[in-house]
């Protein structure tokens, strides 16, 4: 494979470092740990690092991806899409309460197709029953065309009955697609961009099952956890005279430490999600729109930081080292370069990167390397990585070019 042949895998490879922070919280409010080689790490989950990277904002953000006509569409992540993407615009487009009510749920029952449908129940808060029991992953044209089909379906139907018939013909097993397929849906970008790259399950007939096409691993540290309870307290700042103490006592776990992050993007299949081709036609298709989400999201990896309590330890940092990998072979992590904890001295970033350089030394020895070669970034002692290591590192920008052009 040469230097600018496409590579079907694309593997990044991070060391982060954060102090006195609380990145992911469990549902005790204490950070997210996982034992791995015999110590207990700090970990934060990919339902945290995607969630930060989908929605980050700027320049890299994927929600500013461009199209001919704006932003590439992203999803709706909400229990209350339909409530509020359909029921809500009907009535401000002067629809009855009780038609907008009658289609939206029409369309509710025949898009879920299941108990989601039934979820809500009505009481005093209007639209609750218009709500589901868990989040629904509806991509931006797909709940356009439903408001659209809304309109459509009481512009030609006043009785109830009747408005739930023309719902089902619309959107039955074989209409539904053939519908979906005339408005460019159920193919492609119709999911939205964040879906196309980490996926969505749905149990729906008429939505498209989308396969998430970036792998992300949790995130652990390469040692053993650090951590220590902060007690705070609070000030209360119009005490009576003479009064003394505080007005809030409390107490909060945090850590600190250097992380290992793996990420995989399966090329084809992102190729294929935002064209609609098929996986295998994928060399074929046009590329130019999965370079630029690969170039974003490259640097949106290296650069925007997950974090719970920002207000009080502004956890932002930016990579320490990232290395990427291009090839067609199989993809494998390089956690196990830490599986015996890195030593907390006076140089825990070399002594992390001598680990993986000694992996990775190993790993070629047996397996050989990749066959698109590798790129990276590193910041402190980076002739501990090794002098092949050293010899392809620049700055984010050439990365994130080098990865993008790894796809087209």
């Amino acid at each position: 494979m040469s230097d600018t042949t496409p590579s079907r895998f694309l593997q990044i490879h991070t060391l982060t470092s954060y102090p006195a922070a609380l990145l992911n919280r469990d549902d005790a409010g204490f950070a997210k740990r996982l034992p791995f080689g015999g110590a207990t790490r700090t970990r934060i989950s990919s339902q945290c690092l995607k969630r930060h990277w989908r929605t980050a904002q700027g320049p890299d953000a994927l929600g500013a991806v461009p199209a001919d006509d704006g932003h590439q569409p992203m999803t709706v992540r909400s229990r209350r899409t339909f409530e509020k993407e359909i029921y809500e615009k009907l009535l401000a487009d002067g629809v009855g309460q009780d038609r907008a009510t009658a289609v939206t749920q029409a369309l509710m029952s025949k898009v879920l197709q299941s108990s989601e449908a039934k979820a809500g129940k009505k009481d005093d808060d209007e639209g609750a029953h218009l709500r589901t029991g868990q989040v629904l992953v509806i991509g931006r044209p797909e709940v356009d065309y439903f408001l659209e089909l809304a309109r459509q379906t009481l512009d030609e139907n006043e009785d109830p009955k009747a408005i739930k018939k023309h719902i089902d013909d619309a959107l039955g097993k074989k209409e539904g697609k053939k519908n979906l397929a005339a408005m460019g849906l159920n193919k492609g970008l119709s999911a939205g961009l964040d879906a196309a790259m980490f996926g969505r399950m749905i149990t729906s007939d008429i939505l498209a099952r989308c396969d998430a096409a970036v792998h992300v691993a949790h995130a652990f540290t390469v040692h053993a956890e650090e951590s220590e309870s902060d007690y705070f307290s609070a000030v209360d700042d119009l005490q009576e005279e003479g009064e003394t103490g505080s007005g809030h006592i409390n107490s909060t776990e945090l850590t600190s430490g250097l992380y290992y992050s793996y990420v995989v993007i399966d090329v084809p299949l992102l190729v294929s999600n935002l064209t609609g081709c098929r996986q295998e036609d994928w060399l074929s298709a046009d590329r130019g729109l999965a370079q630029e989400v690969v170039r974003r999201f490259l640097r949106l990896v290296a650069t925007v930081s997950p974090g719970a309590k920002l207000g009080s330890t502004a956890p932002y940092a930016h990579a320490q080292m990232m290395l990427v990998e291009a090839g067609d072979t199989a993809p494998r992590t390089l956690a196990n370069a830490f599986l015996r904890p890195v030593v907390q001295d006076q140089d825990p970033l070399g002594n992390a990167y001598g680990a993986l350089a000694n992996h990775l030394d190993e790993l070629d020895g047996v397996y050989g390397a990749p066959e698109g070669g590798r790129r990276g970034l590193a910041l402190g002692p980076k002739s501990k990585l090794g002098e092949a290591l050293e010899e392809s590192l620049g700055s984010l920008q050439e990365v994130a070019q080098w990865t993008a052009a790894r796809v087209a």
